[in-house]
């Protein structure tokens, strides 16, 4: 090696410090006792953290399925309580808008951070400190981030933060089956950002969804299986596992329906059928492209209007031996968002009786969009006014998912701070 190179790194690592303090130590013991901590003590070794910081009164809130409360987990050490509605409140805002809310008291503060896994909303760390100072405020972002990591990673061992979610409403068979193959109903880059909901939560059976971002490639699937309960759950689960199977033998788009076909015709044969949309969004350059299996249309929201709707040639269902579909192209604009939906959300009928309709939802889309801030927060709201405009009714299984393509690059996210 040139001696130059040599004595230039070596100077480096003799300037660095590489000593622990007090808050590398607390997040490390942290780390370290979770490795192999049962799920039923994450709360009580929480708390113990948090009070070694002159913290009190810590509570962890969940957001439900529903995603319309936090629900306080219940654990050793932890303070319970009621559901808090997310909307309105102060450990809503935390969740809402992914940053920690100061709650300012007479001599102390009630903090509220989001509890983030990547970007995934877990939901919300709630404790009470003297004051908080930079330092303070801090850590408490690191350890929120660290308690996310292991709600998520323990909830592979345990019911309890599943049951907590479910806030004691039971969930059908069909349901549980669907939730179980769902990936995170939200993710941020900042290239793009993805936020999903389905309905009806609990009863949910034939309507699935699902993405990736493998490199500078966003993979989206939004499928809709015939029927109900079981049968429609295992229409979608054959479909949604031969989508996965073709997408990462990284199949053309065309090819990818083929696929998912006849591996539909070979279980169930010509009588059963889901509808697809299938698309491939370049986080780079903003080109998408779809193919369309009897869906409904995406929309194209720009400035919180829509300014399109992505009509395309389509091809019979997964399922009947359609066709090879049309691949169909449109390049968005930064800041762009796609709005992706199944036939429930507008075959619903008003209070009124009359069918809810496609231009009901975009008029909803357009009230709702500037009263929101992000794609998770616009995802639901719009379907918390949809419901309420069906009054609260959902009898067959209604799917959003909106994508939000910004552009640039995010190379600086891999660049170590110096």
């Amino acid at each position: 090696m040139d001696e130059g190179r040599r004595s230039g790194r070596n100077g480096l690592r003799a300037q660095a410090d590489l000593s622990e303090g007090f808050g590398e130590r607390l997040l490390g013991q942290l780390l370290d006792r979770a490795h192999q901590m049962p799920p039923h003590l994450i709360a009580p070794l929480v708390a113990e953290e948090i009070s070694r910081i002159g913290g009190r009164d810590t509570s962890i809130y969940l957001q439900d399925h529903e995603q319309r409360l936090l629900v306080p987990f219940e654990g050793r050490g932890l303070t319970g309580g009621d559901p808090v509605v997310i909307d309105g409140s102060q450990p809503g805002e935390a969740f809402l808008t992914m940053r920690p809310v100061q709650e300012h008291r007479s001599d102390e503060v009630r903090m509220h951070l989001p509890l983030l896994d990547g970007t995934e909303e877990v939901g919300v760390l709630s404790l009470t400190l003297d004051t908080v100072e930079e330092n303070d405020l801090r850590l408490l972002r690191r350890l929120a981030g660290l308690v996310a990591d292991m709600i998520v990673t323990k909830n592979n061992y345990t019911d309890d933060f599943f049951l907590t979610r479910c806030r004691g409403e039971p969930m059908s068979v069909a349901a549980e089956i669907q939730y179980k193959l769902l990936p995170p109903l939200s993710m941020t880059t900042p290239q793009v950002s993805v936020a999903g909901l389905l309905e009806p939560t609990y009863k949910v059976a034939g309507d699935s969804l699902d993405y990736v971002l493998n490199k500078d490639v966003l993979h989206v699937a939004v499928i809709d299986a015939m029927g109900h309960g079981l049968n429609a759950a295992m229409l979608s689960t054959v479909a949604m596992g031969a989508y996965r199977h073709a997408r990462r033998s990284d199949v053309e788009l065309a090819d990818l329906y083929r696929f998912m076909d006849a591996a539909m015709d070979e279980v169930f044969g010509p009588e059963d059928f889901v509808t697809g949309q299938m698309m491939r969004l370049n986080v780079t350059t903003g080109q998408l492209q779809w193919v369309n299996a009897g869906h409904p249309a995406p929309m194209v929201l720009r400035g919180h209007r829509v300014v399109q709707r992505l009509e395309s040639p389509t091809t019979l269902p997964v399922g009947f031996g359609g066709a090879t579909p049309t691949v169909s192209t449109v390049q968005l604009r930064r800041y762009d968002r796609v709005l992706a939906f199944t036939d429930g959300l507008v075959e619903e009928h008003k209070i009124s009786g009359e069918q809810f309709g496609e231009q009901r939802l975009i008029d909803t889309v357009e009230y709702v969009s500037p009263l929101t801030d992000g794609v998770n927060h616009l995802v639901r709201r719009l379907s918390l006014d949809l419901k309420r405009q069906r009054g609260d009714v959902t009898s067959d299984d209604a799917t959003l998912l909106v994508i939000e393509w910004t552009g640039g690059t995010a190379d600086h996210l891999a660049a170590p701070d110096l």
